[in-house]
């Protein structure tokens, strides 16, 4: 196995601050004249317009104007828009004309810096399986598809809805607090310690480590680049700790154990290893977190919606589907042309960047009556495109689904409404989309 357990360490000490927005925020504080421009109207890898929420607007007028535009220039380098439902889905459908490898880049917009020292990037690339092309991407896939199934996940029902309850019962009725920090984050960390077989203790961990991973932004900062390699590092020594001692064990349900015994898996490198865990931890914890913030923001703003679902709970399944539409937790995803390409008349040459814009997809107007509604009876809202399309959907819709919908249940069954009561800040950034703070009061209905 190519994987290496860490040297023994009984009192490594595994750090949990400073988080990477604490990081961020202060380095831009301190270094405002090093943060890059962005110039042209359209380049949307701007983070301010998310976390200012006045995103919307631009993306409409790309749609109607240019739905496949390309920037010549930004802090990211050039790069193509492709914002409308038609082109992504179109891009998404062809894997091997418009790549997802590492190798050409991966899946986000960030590249390294030009003149990062070849050893040094060859040591901190960090492959995925989502980040792969066929056929490596369809091995690697199938050894964690089956802890996601629909058999797998009629066997979770119960303990989600058991975790679930405890933490709604656990929160301050009539008073202020986070709901980002006492139901989001504690459901999806919980959620993903039961699926690696994680020490409950450290659960939190697995949050910290995710925002480091997936925090795009912290490119630009080359100074936190050591600092964030250093804190995915320690998640690295974590890990292969406990990959050393499911080795020594009999398999079990868990993913490290389905990752060890498994031929697709079980030769990865340390690089690979690590990059894995990262897609499956920011992919389980970013997506469903922020959506489950994004649901009680978006009902507070929306009150005849959630009137509607008070009374019916019946609509419960379809207005998860549109509170991931609404939402989209992941703005966007990257591909990487392969070949020259004709894109709906825009001539699309081999190694050009494309950025697929989910969460503009989602407010397509041809596709999706008045988008910039939360409609919780929205008949397609199915059509939302927030875990991706094609070979690279998301491998874990279902589990987040199936939380998401227990979410609102258990605050159905309760009769619990959540009202936006105090500090609302969203996250800096062009990848990940949701919240950071969410200040709410819970009430009786």
């Amino acid at each position: 196995m190519a994987t290496q357990l860490a040297p023994e360490a009984p009192q490594f000490a595994y750090r949990s601050s400073p988080t990477a927005i604490e990081a961020f925020s202060a380095w831009l504080r301190d270094n405002p004249q090093a943060f890059p421009p962005h110039t042209h109207p359209w380049d949307v890898s701007r983070s301010d317009i998310y976390v200012e929420d006045r995103w919307q607007p631009i993306f409409a007028q790309m749609r109607e104007q240019a739905p496949v535009n390309f920037v010549p220039e930004s802090p990211y380098g050039a790069y193509w828009n492709v914002v409308n439902h038609k082109a992504v889905s179109h891009v998404e459908a062809l894997p091997e004309l418009f790549s997802s490898s590492w190798k050409y880049g991966g899946i986000t917009i960030g590249d390294p810096p030009a003149d990062t020292d070849p050893a040094l990037l060859a040591e901190r690339q960090l492959p995925m399986f989502i980040a792969m092309d066929r056929p490596e991407h369809t091995g690697q896939r199938r050894t964690v598809a089956p802890a996601f199934t629909p058999g797998k996940m009629a066997e979770m029902e119960a303990e989600i809805r058991k975790r679930t309850g405890e933490v709604l019962d656990s929160l301050p009725w009539g008073e202020k607090f986070d709901w980002v920090d006492k139901v989001s984050i504690e459901l999806t960390t919980g959620m993903l310690a039961l699926l690696f077989g994680f020490p409950w203790q450290d659960r939190r961990l697995l949050t910290f480590w995710s925002d480091w991973a997936g925090d795009v932004e912290l490119i630009l900062a080359r100074e936190l680049s050591d600092m964030r390699f250093s804190f995915l590092g320690e998640m690295a020594h974590y890990f292969q700790r406990l990959w050393g001692e499911r080795m020594r064990s009999e398999p079990t349900g868990d993913l490290i154990s389905m990752m060890i015994h498994s031929e697709a898996m079980n030769h990865m490198s340390p690089q690979e290893f690590m990059g894995n865990l990262v897609l499956l931890i920011v992919g389980g914890n970013d997506t469903t977190r922020n959506t489950m913030s994004g649901i009680v923001h978006a009902l507070d703003q929306f009150p005849d919606q959630r009137d509607l679902l008070e009374r019916d709970p019946a609509l419960i399944p379809n207005a998860v589907q549109e509170c991931l539409r609404f939402v989209t937790p992941l703005a966007h995803m990257r591909r990487t042309a392969t070949a020259d390409a004709d894109l709906f008349g825009q001539e699309i040459k081999a190694g050009d960047k494309l950025i697929l814009w989910y969460l503009s997809a989602n407010r397509d107007e041809t596709v999706f009556e008045s988008p910039d509604k939360l409609i919780v009876e929205r008949p397609n809202a199915r059509r939302h495109l927030s875990f991706g399309y094609g070979v690279h959907r998301c491998v874990g819709a279902r589990l987040a689904e199936l939380q998401l919908r227990i979410l609102l249940e258990e605050m159905h069954e309760r009769r619990m409404r959540v009202r936006v009561a105090g500090q609302v800040e969203r996250v800096r950034a062009n990848f990940v989309h949701g919240f950071r703070k969410l200040e709410v009061t819970v009430e009786k209905r």
